[in-house]
């Protein structure tokens, strides 16, 4: 690789250290072609994305973020997983792994924080974004029905009362 594309290739990294949720660092050694296509799919398909990297140029995209734990992570052969939901990229890689024993989760590097193997598993299995807002909506809308519900009681009694007084008037 010249000059000109390590730089592209260093700025490119920058901004996915700044801009995605969590980057998953993995060890691909031994996946076939199709595998890594099979993986990129399915990220892709959930709004990630796949890239191998250079350690080189991935320890100087992270400018001493997660300080030397980071760095770390990047040795041997590394792909990098990456997405704007934190959990899309921890759960697709997470869920590949899985089902196949050559791609190892060796970490991830989400803000300034630095996780392990396990720590990416314990993101895979959190809710992602959608899911949450969905919670959280349908908690809200809930808790609205019942405050409408309950203004109305009142009244409903009161009708209620009312109209008994109305029957017991006719009879």
């Amino acid at each position: 690789m010249d000059r000109a594309g390590k730089q592209a290739s260093l700025a490119e990294l920058e901004e996915v250290f700044e801009n995605s949720g969590a980057v998953v660092v993995t060890h691909y050694t031994g996946l076939s072609v199709a595998e890594m296509t099979g993986l990129r799919t399915k990220l892709r398909e959930q709004g990630g994305r796949l890239k191998v990297v250079k350690n080189r140029i991935a320890k100087i995209a992270l400018k001493g973020k997660g300080g030397d734990a980071a760095t770390d992570l990047f040795s041997g052969q590394v792909a990098i997983a990456y997405a704007e939901d934190p959990t899309v990229a921890a759960k697709a890689t997470a869920a590949f792994a899985k089902d196949n024993d050559k791609l190892k989760l060796v970490g991830a590097v989400m803000g300034a924080e630095v996780m392990d193997g396990a720590g990416v598993e314990a993101l895979s299995k959190m809710p992602s974004r959608e899911e949450m807002i969905a919670t959280i909506v349908a908690r809200l809308t809930g808790q609205a029905s019942q405050v409408a519900q309950r203004i109305n009681a009142p009244g409903q009694n009161l009708a209620g009362a009312i109209n008994a007084i109305g029957e017991q008037a006719a009879a």
